[in-house]
């Protein structure tokens, strides 16, 4: 799963970064951090390795269905690309079929390869929105997440309780209002 070369240059970036904080980097609690940290920010970035658009055409089947497919409360967790630091939240996305639907697991895995990238949410917003678009042509696409940015909470500003929302529509969920708000209904409504 690990790049040994890659492990062994980043743990090296890694704990010479820790000396120039001023930590011991030979104290017992940081030998291994160096490795650890190398190994976690592969974990954390590990969508550059993965083509969104290949996910979502393994699984892509022929059905007239033509209602709004939802899947919701998709779990984030990506990196901000300005700070190295973690935002996570939500997505909740929807689909209007045209003719072709998606195994309803590859979007949230849609999910996961945009957001283990650095990213800012704006922009992961909307490469969501396109892949599930280009790959599908469906006849609307609807994405919108909510995210608590650590780079607002833990530094800077210093807002704990701030959520950051964005949202991407095409089609029909940009055209037409009333099918906008069935989905921010729907994305609201607690059904299960």
């Amino acid at each position: 799963m690990y790049d040994e070369k890659l492990t062994i240059e980043l743990a090296n970036h890694y704990e010479e970064i820790i000396h120039n904080l001023g930590e011991d980097t030979q104290r017992e609690g940081l030998l291994k951090t160096p490795e650890r940290v190398a190994k976690a920010m592969q974990f954390l970035t590990n969508g550059y390795k993965i083509n969104p658009d290949d996910l979502i055409k393994q699984a892509i089947f022929h059905e007239e269905y033509s209602e709004m497919v939802i899947v919701k409360d998709i779990d984030i967790y990506s990196m901000c690309e300005h700070h190295m630091l973690p935002f996570f939240g939500k997505a909740h996305i929807a689909y209007i079929p045209n003719g072709k639907i998606v195994g309803l697991s590859k979007i949230p895995r849609v999910v996961d390869a945009y957001s283990r990238r650095l990213q800012v949410q704006e922009r992961l917003t909307i490469e969501i929105r396109d892949c599930i678009q280009r790959t599908l042509n469906p006849k609307g696409v609807a994405v919108v997440i909510e995210c608590s940015h650590m780079c607002m909470q833990m530094r800077g500003v210093q807002k704990q309780n701030s959520v950051t929302t964005s949202s991407a529509f095409t089609g029909l969920f940009l055209k037409n209002d009333a099918t906008r708000k069935e989905f921010i209904n729907l994305v609201q409504a607690k059904l299960h």
